[in-house]
């Protein structure tokens, strides 16, 4: 918020001018900023939205068919396959810059469920479940990439929005009121020097005038 107490001065007047005008452009900006964001953030959602669905409709597979698994066969032996998993999970991070804001880009590429153990005693539904889990992994990276974007966006979108209601409602009104204040006591100053100038010019047109008098009549004559 500008200050309060400044010198009333033209000098003053165009500072504070010339801030506002700063602070209007900002606010355009920062307003386009917020919008392109909410564009963003939107699309994002709405991918998010539909991926979940599908993420979440494949995971209650999953778990029939692990369920399934486990009731048809024996639950020891199906928990003793289960206890040295193999496979790989390299999940590969970048970095990219969406509307000025850092967001991660997730490659699940490389993430493998391996099968390590004898298909002779082991239930079939479960290698069924196991490959279902290793299709899935890749979506349920890239659905952790959006829910991640969508979180930061929101983050950017609120301190945008913050800032814009800041210049809107805060700074640019005091600019304007110290602006009014300052060109009314400039004005009233010029008004009061138009003033005394007439005033002195008044004096000295009548001095004249007696001059003359004097001249012609004499001191007597008024």
């Amino acid at each position: 918020m500008p200050a309060q107490n400044v010198n009333p001065t033209r000098m003053e007047l165009k500072k504070l001018k010339k801030r506002y005008a700063t602070s209007r452009r900002g606010h355009k900006l920062l307003k386009d900023k917020r919008d392109e964001l909410m564009k963003q953030f939107l699309t994002i959602v709405r991918e998010n939205k539909k991926m979940r669905a599908s993420v979440e409709e494949r995971l209650r597979n999953y778990y029939k068919s692990f369920a399934s698994a486990g009731a048809s066969g024996n639950p020891k032996i199906t928990a003793e396959a289960l206890l040295a998993p193999s496979g790989r999970a390299a999940v590969d991070v970048d970095l990219s810059s969406m509307m000025s804001v850092t967001v991660p880009t997730f490659r699940g590429e490389g993430i493998e469920v391996g099968i390590n153990y004898g298909l002779a005693f082991t239930p079939p539904g479960l290698d069924t479940a196991l490959e279902e889990l290793a299709k899935l992994s890749g979506d349920m990276v890239k659905l952790a990439e959006l829910e991640k974007t969508a979180q930061l966006l929101a983050a950017e979108i609120e301190r945008t929005r913050r800032r814009v209601n800041a210049l809107e409602y805060i700074l640019m009104p005091g600019y304007l009121a110290q602006i009014k204040r300052i060109s009314m006591k400039l004005d009233e100053d010029e008004r009061g020097n138009t003033a005394r100038l007439m005033k002195v010019k008044e004096m000295m047109v009548e001095g004249q005038r007696k001059e003359h008098r004097e001249d012609m009549f004499g001191p007597e004559y008024d």
